[in-house]
């Protein structure tokens, strides 16, 4: 986000400059005339920019992978794999990359012989984007839905990351007999300063122009060694192309993301489950000094990944699929 604003104040500092310059040597009339064209070319960018054309619709979805499902909210994009009859794990992903995120996870599990379900959260990849209040328990709410659509009544195992752990940790604590065992991937935890974004109008403008446009290439900052995955932009954008996406994450953000989520975290401590924490040491999305105020307030095993980001799992999958299928496995 400083990033952003440090953008957005040179590009302001920068047309002040140059109008008050051609004010000084034109003439009143001539910066008005200036300002108005000025003001009609900025009003133009979000439309100039615009890379959400298509609407997800029954034709889109058929070519789409994995499978679909129609909850009160809409369809959600999923897939489940591995043995049938067996332990669940459900993989829940964080604010904006949707299940592909999980692509090394998810084989390493079905191979260890679980049944693992994943999904696109509401407003990512190829699950809807209804008009509503992306806040955590709308996740939440999600999750529960997907869960009865599917008929999958036994208890689960949940994975979170980033975002998705505090859904899956508000999950937990909303209906803990449903929940085995929680796993929380460099979890948000803490509130982030979502500045101008968060100012009505302006927000939806600069999440146009600046946040937006953005987003793909910023998947490097996932990552301690971003060259080894170039794959990651190109991926992002497909779900860009379909109506709604900036604007459910804007909603997000100013609903969700803007909060602290410690609480949630003290909560689950109380229901004595069984919990593993993983996070990458360079991770500079939730930075790994995090984990310290959040081990304050919950118990939990906790891996950490050397020479890995924000997806620890997706870089050094040799340290943390053993782990993790370890944890899920045996009786904690």
């Amino acid at each position: 986000m400083k990033k952003l604003q440090i953008t957005i104040l040179c590009a302001v500092l920068f047309f002040l400059v140059v109008l008050a310059t051609v004010a000084l040597i034109l003439g009143q009339i001539a910066a008005f005339t200036l300002l108005a064209v000025a003001g009609i070319a900025l009003a133009s960018f979000p439309l100039i920019l615009e890379p959400e054309k298509t609407s997800l619709s029954h034709e889109m979805r058929s070519h789409a992978p994995g499978k679909f499902v129609h909850l009160p909210e809409g369809f959600v994009h999923y897939e489940i794999g591995g043995p049938e009859n067996t332990q669940v794990v459900v993989l829940i992903h964080g604010f904006s990359i949707p299940y592909y995120v999980w692509d090394p996870i998810f084989e390493a599990l079905k191979i260890s012989g679980f049944r693992v379900l994943r999904y696109d959260l509401f407003g990512r990849g190829h699950s809807d984007r209804p008009k509503a209040k992306y806040e955590r328990k709308f996740f939440v709410q999600q999750l529960d839905d997907l869960l009865n659509g599917l008929e999958i009544a036994e208890p689960v195992n949940l994975v979170g990351l980033s975002t998705g752990a505090a859904v899956a940790s508000d999950f937990t604590t909303v209906w803990p007999t449903r929940v085995d065992k929680l796993v929380c991937i460099a979890p948000h935890h803490a509130a982030t300063n979502i500045s101008l974004l968060d100012v009505p109008i302006l927000g939806e403008y600069l999440a146009a122009v600046f946040f937006g446009p953005s987003l793909p290439q910023r998947q490097i900052e996932y990552f301690y060694r971003p060259e080894r995955f170039p794959e990651m932009p190109v991926r992002f954008r497909e779900q860009m192309k379909y109506k709604g996406f900036r604007r459910a994450l804007l909603s997000t953000l100013r609903n969700f993301v803007n909060q602290d989520q410690l609480e949630i975290f003290k909560q689950v401590s109380k229901l004595n489950k069984p919990v593993l924490l993983i996070w990458g040491k360079e991770d500079k999305i939730v930075p790994f000094s995090g984990n310290e105020r959040l081990l304050s307030v919950l118990e939990a095993e906790f891996l950490e990944v050397d020479k890995a980001g924000h997806l620890a799992y997706y870089e050094r999958p040799e340290v943390v699929s053993p782990r993790l299928v370890d944890f899920l496995r045996h009786d904690s």
